[in-house]
Order: C-alpha cells, then sequence, then structure tokens
C-alpha cells in the first residue's frame, strides 16, 4: 500500500496504530485498501484472511495486535473472514523494529506454526502484515500455512520498506 522510509509519513501512521493505541488507523487504511482491492480477481478466491500474529505475551503487552484493524476493514469490504486460530506464534522475542536487519532476516522459521482441521485444505490465505522489511516474519509465517495440504498463499502489506 505505501512505501515506507524512516521519518516519513507512513513510518508516523504505523507508529501511532502501532504503539500510540490509534485502532482507527488500521480501520481507515483497510478500508481505502480494500476499495482499490475490490478491482483485483484474485481476491475473489481468498478464503481467509490470517494477520501475523503476536505472541500471547506481547499481545497482553500491548492489548491488542496492531494489524487486526487493517485486516478487519479488508475483510469486511471483500467479504472474507479474518481468523486468528490458525497460524500462531511459539516463541516470543524482542520487536522486529528493534533488530538489525540481518538480526531480521534470522528469525527462526520455527518461530510460528498452525492449527488446522480438514475445513482448511486446500483453501486460498491472505496473509497479512503491518511492514515488509527482509520479509523473513512473511516467510516463517509462509512456511507454517503452507504446511496446510493443498494451501494457497497471498501475502499483503500496509508498507514496504527500503531497508
Amino acid at each position: 500500500m505505501f512505501y515506507f522510509h524512516k521519518k516519513g509519513i507512513t513510518q508516523e501512521l504505523i507508529h501511532h496504530l502501532k504503539y500510540k493505541k490509534r485502532q482507527e488507523i488500521g480501520t481507515v487504511l483497510g478500508q481505502w485498501y480494500a476499495e482499490d482491492l475490490k478491482q483485483q480477481k484474485v481476491f475473489e478466491e481468498v478464503h481467509y484472511i490470517i494477520p501475523v500474529p503476536l505472541h500471547p505475551k506481547r499481545l497482553k503487552q500491548r492489548g491488542y495486535n496492531q494489524i487486526s484493524t487493517f485486516c478487519h476493514a479488508i475483510g469486511d469490504t471483500l467479504n472474507i473472514p479474518v481468523t486468528t486460530d490458525i497460524l500462531y506464534r511459539n516463541h516470543y522475542s524482542i520487536t522486529q523494529s528493534k533488530k538489525n536487519l540481518e538480526e531480521r532476516s534470522s528469525l527462526n522459521t520455527n518461530s510460528f506454526d498452525v492449527n488446522h482441521n480438514e475445513e482448511h485444505h486446500h483453501k486460498h490465505f491472505l496473509l497479512i502484515d503491518d511492514v515488509l522489511t527482509t520479509g523473513a516474519t512473511l516467510e516463517a509465517c509462509g512456511k507454517a500455512i503452507l504446511k496446510i495440504p493443498g494451501a494457497k498463499l497471498s501475502i499483503l502489506t500496509m508498507g514496504f520498506s527500503e531497508s
């Protein structure tokens, strides 16, 4: 949706969404973006939206998953259910934003796993995160989701980082 760079408006928006409890930013951006996504045929085939999950400890600290309102706004507009019970985070670690490029790239691919049943087999999942930096988080999540037999995966982010 946006190009993310230090000191830019995208960083400001996501920072307020993530750390200042301004969840309405996610709703507005999700509604806005979903209007463009309606024009893309691929989204007609998506069965579930999956937000990149926070570890339960981080969720308790923050009180919410910053990408949740964005996902729900997209899901409501495109009529796609958002699910938070398929993908989960195994390991607690410091926030990615405090890690350097090398530390981000070395994210443990076992940090995420899935709970699934036959109902989830052969479905198309849309994985959503706030910012794509190295791709390590999305790759680890994607590998977990692709353990589901016949799963198809698409990825969407609010921002794409220069680093």
